[in-house]
């Protein structure tokens, strides 16, 4: 009964900002690995932005210092906040859960950006 659910996707104008949010039930959220994924037409899914049960973060190159990932135990959940957003990070943005060879993957969010 494990779920993982994304929200805060939508249209935003380039510049603008956006808040995504995953969160999970049926783990135990604090042993697992948070991360953002995201999939842009023809292209495969890249790591977006990652967070350990340590706090420790990465980012791709594209998005650092624009997104910021955190999470909050208490609430089972993790978010990244978009800053500075560009037509290239136009893509659906897929949450994920992983611990050991556990991985649990949300139906995804659509975040554009116009131009």
């Amino acid at each position: 009964q494990v779920q993982v659910v994304e929200s805060g996707g939508g249209l935003v104008q380039a510049g603008g900002s956006l808040r995504l949010s995953c969160a999970a039930s049926g783990i135990s959220f604090s042993f697992y690995r948070m991360g953002w994924f995201r999939q842009a037409p023809g292209k495969q899914r890249e790591l977006v932005a990652a967070i350990t049960r340590g706090s420790v973060t990465n980012y791709a190159a594209s998005v650092e210092g624009r997104f910021t990932i955190s999470r909050d135990n208490a609430k089972n959940t993790v978010y990244l906040q978009m800053n500075s957003l560009e037509p290239e990070d136009t893509a659906i943005y897929y949450c994920n859960a992983h611990y050991i060879s556990n991985d649990f993957w949300g139906q995804g969010t659509q975040v554009t950006v116009s131009a």
